[in-house]
């Protein structure tokens, strides 16, 4: 990555609640086109850091950077704008909407939302609208939810509702997408498509950094991984040279050999 602007950076981030350091001088890069993973024992800091990264809560010291404008102080809908989105581990979905208007409602800069454009613009307003509609279509195709299209999201399986989150992140034509463990508590076939979607994704050019304790999933999908331990970066490298540093195996396990699963 020398010499190559990154997508998404941060610097030497701090995020401190009451006396304690979630986050302590942690710094990362995101290559274009890359997937990284992000990967740790539970309180390790990983979800304040995508909180960070996102725009959900400020750093107390460091810097963010989005193609290399400082977003540091920018809240998360401004970096939803630059092409940055993101899932969460609990999926965040309107109950009692379908799972198709769960999908068209995340589409960012609608210009029915602006009363001067429902006003004035109709056509436009009703062009994008079939724009917007073609496109949830397509990729509740892309993700298998065709079939529950029009039940309402309060209806899925806990692994649908992962795919809806999805979706819905994809629906604001993302460059840069966080995903908070995106196979957590899948069955294995689940597993596979998200990861063969993930892989789709990537392939049309969209960086991704994941958070993920299934140390399969980011072998398989990663080149890179940073482990977090304490709020702080403890390895970085390849999968496979990061699990097996003594470093990590000891914040994991206490010394047992960290494995694929």
């Amino acid at each position: 990555m020398t010499g190559e602007t990154a997508v998404l950076e941060a610097e030497s981030l701090v995020k401190r609640f009451g006396g304690h350091a979630a986050v302590d001088g942690l710094s990362l890069r995101l290559a274009p086109g890359e997937v990284l993973g992000v990967i740790g024992p539970n309180g390790a800091g990983k979800t304040t850091l995508f909180n960070l990264l996102a725009g959900a809560i400020a750093p107390d010291e460091g810097a963010i950077r989005i193609g290399g404008a400082d977003v540091s102080g920018e809240p998360a809908e401004k970096r939803l704008a630059r092409g940055l989105a993101r899932t969460f581990q609990i999926p965040k979905l309107f109950a009692d909407m379908t799972v198709f208007e769960n999908t068209v409602v995340a589409a960012r800069g609608q210009v029915g939302e602006t009363m001067l454009g429902a006003l004035f613009a109709p056509l436009a307003v009703a062009r994008q609208e079939r724009r917007l509609d073609e496109k949830a279509r397509d990729l509740l195709d892309f993700l298998n939810l065709t079939r529950v299209a029009d039940d309402p999201a309060r209806t899925l399986s806990g692994g649908q509702r992962k795919l809806l989150e999805l979706a819905r992140a994809l629906m604001a034509e993302p460059a840069i997408l966080l995903l908070d463990e995106p196979a957590a508590g899948v069955n294995p076939a689940l597993m596979d498509f998200i990861m063969g979607r993930i892989e789709a994704i990537n392939a049309d050019g969209v960086a991704v950094l994941l958070i993920e304790h299934n140390m399969s999933v980011v072998q398989r999908l990663c080149g890179r991984a940073v482990v977090m331990a304490g709020g702080r970066a403890l390895a970085e490298g390849a999968p496979a040279a990061v699990m097996a540093d003594p470093a990590v195996i000891e914040a994991y396990l206490g010394g047992a050999p960290v494995v694929a699963a």
